[in-house]
């Protein structure tokens, strides 16, 4: 018994091992956005709540200033942040130009969606915090003009009612609604604006969402624009206000407080004054919001360029392969591009992995339909619900990229593919690619580059009895390989094991694209057969994501 818990305890700290080795450099990312997140917020807390400049203000909002304060300024850390993992330019610039991301260092580039979203989780918890501060720091700015409020509170309120002094408290008088004074104000439009932006986009960002309706999450995704030109002068307005630098040089704060009655009269202490702080929000986005314009711009000048399509084929399971040409289009194995269909939006952009080799004078994307912007695109290339349109009258189409993604680096391991579907007419369309790469190896004797598998997961009786009839003829009954469909659901154990067995003392890069379910079991297979030893076999994991 006790042998076994120790073997358990062993297989945990070697998977726990393999997992820091596999997600080190994120895991790093991760604590130190964190990091920096924390010493931001707990350094502007301490210093709102210490700073003399401060003191009167503290003396009417209470703790409710520095949590507003602090989370502002993370606020403003993570909007910084927010725009720089969907800058694709910028992504595919570092993957191909920078010596530091090299092999399993560049994977991680591949994460950045993880990280806009983490980014994202960041402004919503810091805005949810701001909002309630500055709810309070509101009721208490009423409060300390209400009637019952006395001496320094009552003191502080009602400077400003002279000629020749400057308000601490942005709240004249006690007879007026809080919500009004609210929405009669720079910070509080804003602030309106921000929330109402920021819910949109969150909300529409949920997987349910996204699944039902693309085009709402794509769509509302653009209120940023609105929430970014709020956040840029949101602090204009200057309600939270301090005491002057000058003032604190003839004002003595520690003397003064407690001779409030006396401010009019005694030359030591001169009546206070008080003004707002410069808005520093801009400061922040602003180096990240010209560098996602540029990315925009250069979007829109590859959205004029010229593209023609030269082949359309509809295939089975409703599949549609474009063959396109574009002046100085280069391309690598693996990477993706966005294609736009004007006549459907001109605003959506999608993204479709390149099934053309770079060699080839055209390149293609198979697209699958599945949403309402795939189905109207395949209504716009077809007459009839069946037929291919004229070239003549077929829709223009612009095309941003091509942009690397993980499926880049799979040529810098052995590739062993797994294709795996529930409908044997899926594989049609695809046959003829693997077909083609499978008579291009054997002619380069190159065959022992590519092992490819593929899986059948649901089939009839009669589709049973016509594989039964045909298993022992030289090609596979329903892809026409060589290869033999497999019926059922892949083993992982057992292939996994397989591959270590067959590559020690290798790094194993594990590409998947397909459901979550899936992509889950092969992270955690990943984690399994990764050995603790340096010097063993070690499989990374890779997730297509755009």
């Amino acid at each position: 018994m006790k042998e076994r818990i120790c073997q358990q305890q062993e297989r945990k700290t070697v998977m726990m091992g393999c997992w820091m080795l596999n997600e080190s450099v994120s895991v790093i990312l991760a604590l130190s956005w964190l990091g920096v997140n924390l010493y931001l917020f707990i350094d502007t807390f301490r210093w709102y709540g210490e700073e003399e400049s401060f003191f009167y203000t503290r003396v009417i909002l209470g703790s409710t200033l520095a949590w507003a304060r602090a989370s502002a300024v993370c606020l403003n850390f993570n909007c910084m942040l927010i725009l720089l993992p969907i800058s694709r330019n910028l992504i595919s610039f570092i993957r191909g130009a920078s010596i530091c991301c090299r092999g399993p260092w560049r994977r991680h580039l591949d994460k950045n969606l993880k990280f806009h979203k983490l980014v994202a989780y960041g402004i919503a918890i810091n805005a949810t915090i701001h909002i309630a501060a500055h709810l309070c720091n509101l009721e208490r700015y009423h409060l300390s003009q209400s009637a019952e409020a006395e001496g320094l509170l009552a003191a502080l309120s009602k400077l400003g009612d002279t000629p020749n002094e400057s308000y601490i408290n942005p709240i004249r008088t006690s007879h007026t609604n809080t919500t009004t004074e609210l929405l009669s104000t720079i910070a509080g439009i804003t602030g309106l604006l921000i929330s109402v932006a920021l819910i949109l986009i969150m909300t529409s960002s949920t997987e349910f969402i996204r699944q039902i309706s693309y085009e709402l999450f794509w769509y509302t995704h653009h209120v940023f624009i609105i929430f970014f030109i709020s956040l840029s002068i949101h602090g204009a307005g200057r309600i939270v206000r301090g005491q002057t630098p000058e003032s604190l040089l003839l004002h003595n704060v520690t003397f003064c407080r407690d001779h409030y009655a006396e401010w009019q009269a005694a030359a030591q202490c001169p009546v206070p004054q008080f003004s707002g702080k410069e808005p520093s929000a801009w400061k922040w986005v602003l180096g990240p919001v010209v560098l996602y314009a540029c990315e925009r711009v250069i979007r829109f000048w590859r959205f004029q360029q010229e593209v023609v399509i030269t082949k359309v084929v509809s295939h089975p399971s409703g599949v549609l392969e474009l063959h396109m040409k574009k002046r100085n289009f280069k391309m690598a194995p693996g990477q993706y591009v966005l294609l736009q269909c004007p006549s459907i939006s001109s605003l959506e952009w999608h993204p479709f992995t390149l099934t053309s080799a770079p060699q080839e004078d055209f390149f293609s994307v198979h697209i699958r339909t599945a949403g309402d912007w795939t189905r109207a695109l395949r209504k716009a290339f077809e007459e009839d619900g069946q037929t291919i349109k004229e070239p003549r009258s077929l829709p223009r189409l612009a095309v941003d990229g091509p942009f690397g993604a993980a499926l880049t680096d799979v040529f810098h391991y052995p590739v062993y593919f797994y294709w795996i579907c529930r409908d044997p007419s899926a594989f049609e369309w695809f046959a003829d690619l693997l077909l083609s790469l499978e008579t291009r190896m054997s002619e380069q004797g190159k065959t022992h580059l590519l092992s490819y598998h593929i899986f059948l997961t649901s089939w009839d009786e009669n589709q049973a009895i016509h594989i039964a009839l045909h298993w022992d003829e030289n090609t596979d009954v329903i892809t026409g390989l060589k290869q033999k469909t497999f019926y059922g659901r892949p083993n992982w154990n057992n292939e996994f094991r397989q591959i270590a067995y067959n590559h020690p003392s290798s790094s194993i890069g594990v590409f998947s694209c397909g459901p979550k379910a899936l992509s889950k079991t092969l992270q955690r297979m990943c984690r399994v057969y990764s050995s603790a030893d340096p010097r063993g076999v070690h499989f990374y994991y890779n997730k297509e994501s755009f």
